[in-house]
């Protein structure tokens, strides 16, 4: 086989509707367009969105709350999930996006307390709750909380 024997597949290509070019085309004239009308003109037709005049939708509806512009975004991770980590280890973001427990390795990474922890650990993250602080330091291990 060579490039040039390549062609489409039979029937996958079709030709383009060739309007205005005569009345004998089939499409000449009003070029499918019709008489008259905002659709007829050039440039004609509406915006998205436009109801006709009527006060559209996204009018109508209720304004509701705001987006925090300055929202502090973290990645979580539950004290549940370091189970997965060796007794004694450090853990830090690049060691949790290592395992998966963290996908975006930009934000800082926020420790909460949901589960129990089952061995010693020393957690290095940017914020933690207290519930986790502690259940980590019960079991004898401790988080350094690192500056943002």
């Amino acid at each position: 086989m060579k490039l040039s024997d390549l062609a489409p597949i039979a029937g996958s290509k079709k030709k383009a509707k060739r309007i205005g070019r005569g009345e004998g085309s089939g499409s000449g004239k009003t070029s499918g367009r019709g008489h008259k009308g905002q659709k007829a003109r050039s440039g004609g037709g509406t915006r998205p969105g436009f109801e006709g005049g009527q006060m559209p939708l996204q009018r109508r509806l209720p304004k509701r709350g705001f987006t925090n512009v300055f929202k502090k975004q973290y990645s979580i991770v539950n004290v549940d999930a370091l189970s997965c980590f060796e007794p004694d280890s450090v853990v830090d973001s690049s060691c949790l996006a290592d395992k998966g427990l963290i996908k975006n390795t930009n934000l800082p990474v926020k420790l909460l307390g949901d589960g129990e922890v089952s061995h010693k650990l020393t957690v290095k993250v940017q914020a933690a709750s207290k519930i986790a602080i502690e259940k980590i330091t019960q079991k004898g291990g401790q988080v350094e909380i690192l500056t943002v």
